[in-house]
């Protein structure tokens, strides 16, 4: 899957709270080329916890990446080992999260001022899988110098087996700033990732980080071998529908929004069947209309209809005829 310089790639980040299997299936129908990313998931939670629940996805899904979160090698090969079982295509590192339970567990961001750990850490999955291992970084965190930071983090995981590195191109404030601040107040640096493309060119490196649409993820492809967009992707999710055609060039037309209805009607419909709950749908499907005429309605009908107890498919039908009108 990784090709340092060849085939790029287009990611959807994961997000805590938002990328659950849901939301994954809801962005699938609108690409079929791009990595879908899970939720963060502690390798604890799936070694004592409800495999099924934390792990379980659709087939439609893929390609997906399973997200982990740790920082003992023994737990997250064994987290990994379980997650292959599953059929996840990828095994990814978080060594970017900021907040305060995560740093607790001491993983994610503040895992940069170790790399020697993380490093251990990939070589321990990469000898109990035979998927790609991947690592998603910040530049640095708190005062370290992010050539040395970053440079020191790369060379070690890379040393171990690593398949690539998709770097978060900001800095994590561990102290003093929140993590919903971390996503927006260190500033964005691509230059330090392009640098670090530019030095290693026989690595896979994907970069990730403000991208807030198409136009500036063909120019970040110019510079890396990959791109990820997060929050765009999700607010804005009808940008989604242009993904394979104008990154990959697919001579195919985007999905229609009559086709997006009816395939998370089916999609609802099924979960229903199985005991759930129409918002646990509809919750990701609020960006789909940004700016046009009737999103607001579109918006109120899910968010108010969606958690009724009655609630069926028949909300979305609702909701998309408000901006159809």
């Amino acid at each position: 899957m990784y090709q340092a310089n060849k085939d790029k790639i287009f990611a959807i980040a994961p997000m805590m709270d938002w990328t659950d299997r849901h939301c994954r299936f809801f962005h699938r129908l609108m690409t079929k080329r791009a990595l879908l990313y899970t939720e963060m998931v502690v390798a604890d939670a799936i070694i004592h916890g409800k495999r099924d629940y934390l792990l379980e996805y659709n087939d439609q899904e893929h390609p997906i990446a399973l997200q982990l979160g740790g920082s003992d090698p023994s737990k997250l090969a064994q987290a990994a080992k379980i997650a292959i079982e599953y059929g996840y295509d990828e095994i990814n590192l978080n060594v970017g999260c900021p907040s305060d339970r995560v740093q607790s567990g001491t993983f994610g961001a503040c895992l940069m001022r170790e790399p020697e750990l993380v490093g251990r850490c990939v070589a321990a999955m990469k000898d109990v899988v035979d998927v790609p291992v991947t690592v998603k970084c910040r530049i640095g965190v708190d005062d370290q110098d992010t050539q040395i930071a970053l440079d020191n983090l790369a060379s070690e995981v890379w040393s171990r087996g690593a398949d690539a590195l998709w770097v978060h191109a900001r800095k994590a404030w561990l102290e003093g700033l929140s993590p919903k601040e971390n996503r927006d107040i260190p500033p964005l640096d691509y230059k330090r990732v392009y640098a670090l493309k530019e030095e290693n060119p026989s690595h896979f490196i994907g970069i990730n980080g403000g991208v807030e649409d198409l136009i500036q993820s063909l120019g970040h492809m110019q510079k890396c071998d990959g791109v990820m967009l997060g929050r765009a992707a999700y607010h804005n999710a009808s940008i989604l529908r242009h993904v394979d055609n104008q990154l990959f060039g697919d001579e195919t037309s985007p999905l229609s929004y009559e086709e997006i209805l009816n395939g998370m009607c089916s999609y609802a419909e099924k979960h229903l069947s199985e005991g759930g709950k129409l918002n646990h749908i509809t919750r990701h499907m609020m960006g789909l209309f940004p700016g046009k005429p009737g999103a607001r309605v579109y918006r109120q009908i899910l968010s108010t209809q969606s958690s009724k107890q009655e609630a069926d498919p028949q909300v979305i039908v609702d909701a998309f005829t408000a901006v159809a009108a």
